[in-house]
């Protein structure tokens, strides 16, 4: 298991942060029609609730409230579980992109936590978990650069490549992924991810060939 911390940049101002983690190998192809019917199922299931106040959820509030502590506006920078279920919402549905993304874009819409899946050989060194610099940005997957400053970021030995809104295309998932680090961001304490662990666990043996499973929580 890669070395992660908590930045006291973080703890300081989210007491409840927490970071629950999955590192296994997979193979990364096509969504199977089964996990897709699982997918579709819930996204019709969450389009029947009002999405549109995606943000009264409870774990996205608890987000929103830590982005606020820490200094960013949550309105101008959604965390990526509410950006999914707004998009929901309005009849938008979900990209599609691959197995082993949508499985975490499923966990993510499912529980309200915004989750990270990044591919372990493009990481290099110990993990930390830390509040972003003023100035600090990163080429996001599918957008333009990212202003990432004061969110809640993931950086290894050759900087920033993760959080809770937008991730960095250095590490995104693709074909040549062979072995990935799952990471639920949690504001409000660990109660729940034991079992989201769990079931991430399980989707990935059944529909990305999972395998060498190590999990962990970080607090």
């Amino acid at each position: 298991m890669r070395k992660i911390m908590i930045d006291r940049s973080i703890k300081n101002c989210c007491p409840e942060a927490v970071l629950g983690i999955l590192q296994c190998k997979v193979a990364v192809k096509e969504d199977a029609d089964a996990f897709l019917e699982i997918l579709n199922r819930k996204i019709a299931e969450l389009a029947e609730v009002e999405l549109s106040q995606a943000n009264k959820r409870e774990k996205i509030q608890a987000t929103r409230k830590a982005y606020k502590a820490l200094g960013k506006d949550a309105n101008r920078y959604r965390c990526s579980a509410e950006a999914m279920c707004r998009r929901i919402s309005k009849e938008r549905g979900l990209y599609y992109i691959n197995n082993v993304v949508d499985i975490n874009n499923y966990l993510s819409i499912k529980s309200g936590y915004s989750m990270g899946t990044y591919d372990l050989g493009q990481l290099q060194g110990d993990i930390l978990w830390a509040r972003a610099a003023e100035g600090t940005a990163y080429q996001g997957i599918g957008k333009d650069i990212v202003n990432i400053e004061c969110l809640p970021a993931l950086f290894d030995e050759l900087g920033a490549f993760g959080n809770p809104t937008s991730d960095n295309t250095r590490a995104m998932i693709t074909e040549s992924s062979k072995e990935i680090l799952m990471v639920f961001y949690v504001f409000d304490g660990a109660k729940e991810l034991i079992e989201l662990l769990e079931e991430a666990e399980k989707l990935l043996k059944e529909f990305a060939d999972g395998q060498d499973f190590e999990r962990t929580i970080i607090g």
